[in-house]
Order: structure tokens, then C-alpha cells, then sequence
């Protein structure tokens, strides 16, 4: 006996189309901002900053799509869907600022030999420019930052940027103070670092959703030990618990029934309550078995989980 139970239409995520639209169009006149005065002050860490800021615009357009793909309709070709596409843009939005850090690191590296003199008071306004739309424009994701992978990722990103342009914005105080020209590549190598520290986590949780793993948050032996206490079910085998997208978290099992007057509704009705309540599953797939039908079903041993 099988029984799909597909409730997730009544929870879809927030709406987050004019955050992405709003923050899109902020930093792509601050890039623009950015990447001038970094020109004609020569700081390599205003230019840095431009470039990082261009590949978070990236970002955002990547997450954005990702977040429209996941709720395209399911067919008869895609019967799940496109919600993995929130899944893999999180992947490349962490990949694509690990990269730009790699970037803006190896450039600093090779700034140190030859630091260079440049515009205290420039590049502190423009960074301080910075600070107020990245910080604004992370604002926006903040509330489904949790929720949802692929707005965390968007939500990551900004705050990086907020991050780097105060860290360009120590940087330019302290040349001004000092007058130290090395103090420009010093503060975007340490900035690369941070930001890459706080990425990691973001790029691991999504690789491991990428191949099926099961979700932060989710025990899967609390699963187990949920369905097994259960009234009147015996035994639990083939379960899976992986992820549909970054915000919607699938179950499938196989679920022995003590004896054949055991109230199979009753059992499906609990099992999807408390699946709900405790570990926020909402798309649950089980299929009832008999005791003596347990022991001839072919995905009992070597499922790999239980």
C-alpha cells in the first residue's frame, strides 16, 4: 500500500523578486561607482572592491533565476519540478565568491611588493557609499535567510560586500593617518580571508543538498525512531530523507504494520503530522506494509540508511 502526501503548495517561500530587483539595480550603479574612483585614485582596494561587487551582481541574477526556476510547475518530464535549480545556483553563488576572494587575495598578494600611493578621502566616501547599499541590500534577504539556501547565499553575499567596503574604509583612515601605502592590500587580503571563512559552510551545505544529502537540521535516526514509534508499525526500512530545493525537504520509506488491524489512515495521518511538526518535511511518500509481505520486499536490505 503506498500513499504520497504533498503539502508543500500551502507553505511556498516568500516572495523575494523585488529584493533581487532592488539590490541587482544598487550595486550595478555602485560597480560603476566603484570601479571609477578606483581607476583614478589607483586603490587596489576600490578596484577590488568593483570587481566583487560585479561578480555579486552575478550572484544575485544566479539566485534570482534559481528562486523563479523552483517554482516553474512540475510536468510530465519534470515531475518534481525545477526546484533543484535553488540548490545548484546556491552552489555557484558560494563557488562565484570564492572565487572573486581567490582573486582579490592573489592581487593583494602582489600589490605588498609594490604598495603604491593613493586618495584617502576618495576611496573612505565611496567605500562609505558601500557600506550603506550592501548593508540596505543584504537588509532585504534577511527574514529568509534561514529558510531558504539560495536567499542565505544572496543574503551572504551582501553582507560580504558591507563587510569589504568597511574594511576599505579602515584601510583609507588609516593611510590617511599614517600614510601607509602597504595598509590598502593588507586590508583586502584580510577581508578575503574572512569572507571566505564565512562562505565555506554555505559552499559544503550545498554541495552536500547537490548530491542528495540529507538536510541541516534533519536526524535522520530521529526520523527512524519517530516513524518506529508510531502506533502499530513494527518495522522501518529504505528511508530517504534529501532535499527538493533550498527550502522544501522530501521523505520516502517503507513502513511495516504490526498486524492487519492496524489503522492504516490513522498511521499515515500521525506519521505526517509529526513528520511536520518536528523536522518540517512536507513532502512525504510512504508506503504500508505487512508483516508478512516485509520480508519479500526488495529494497528491505542494502538500502544503505537503515
Amino acid at each position: 500500500m503506498s500513499t504520497g502526501h504533498d503539502h508543500g503548495h500551502d507553505h511556498a517561500p516568500a516572495e523575494f523578486n523585488r529584493a533581487f530587483a532592488i539590490g541587482i539595480a544598487l550595486n550595478i550603479a555602485f560597480v560603476a561607482i566603484e570601479g571609477f574612483y578606483g581607476w583614478k585614485v589607483n586603490s587596489l582596494a576600490l578596484l577590488a572592491d568593483a570587481g566583487h561587487n560585479l561578480s555579486d551582481v552575478a550572484g544575485l541574477v544566479l539566485a534570482w533565476g534559481g528562486a523563479l526556476a523552483g517554482k516553474l510547475r512540475p510536468d510530465l518530464r519534470h515531475t518534481y519540478g525545477w526546484k533543484r535549480a535553488s540548490i545548484l545556483a546556491a552552489f555557484f553563488n558560494a563557488l562565484l565568491l570564492l572565487v572573486a576572494m581567490g582573486s582579490l587575495g592573489w592581487e593583494a598578494v602582489g600589490r605588498l611588493g609594490t604598495p603604491e600611493a593613493t586618495e584617502g578621502w576618495t576611496i573612505i566616501a565611496v567605500a562609505g557609499v558601500g557600506i550603506a547599499i550592501n548593508t540596505a541590500t543584504a537588509l532585504l534577504f534577511m527574514r529568509g535567510r534561514k529558510g531558504d539556501l539560495n536567499i542565505r547565499g544572496a543574503f551572504l553575499h551582501m553582507a560580504a560586500d558591507a563587510l569589504v567596503s568597511l574594511g576599505v574604509v579602515i584601510g583609507g583612515a588609516l593611510y590617511l593617518w599614517q600614510g601607509w601605502a602597504w595598509i590598502d592590500p593588507v586590508m583586502s587580503l584580510a577581508i578575503a580571508v574572512i569572507i571566505v571563512v564565512g562562505t565555506w559552510n554555505l559552499f559544503k551545505q550545498s554541495l552536500h543538498l547537490m548530491f542528495d544529502g540529507v538536510p541541516e537540521g534533519v536526524d535522520l535516526a530521529a526520523v527512524r525512531t519517530l516513524l518506529l514509534s508510531l502506533p502499530g508499525v513494527g518495522e522501518v526500512h529504505d528511508l530517504h530523507v534529501w532535499a527538493m530545493g533550498t527550502s522544501e525537504t522530501a521523505l520516502t520509506a517503507h513502513v511495516v504494520l504490526k498486524d492487519q488491524g492496524t489503522d492504516a489512515s490513522a498511521v499515515l495521518h500521525e506519521a505526517e503530522h509529526e513528520l511536520h511538526e518536528h523536522f518540517e518535511i512536507r513532502h512525504i511518500t510512504l508506503q504500508l506494509e505487512s508483516a508478512a509481505y516485509a520480508p519479500l520486499c526488495a529494497l528491505r536490505e542494502g538500502s544503505g540508511c537503515c
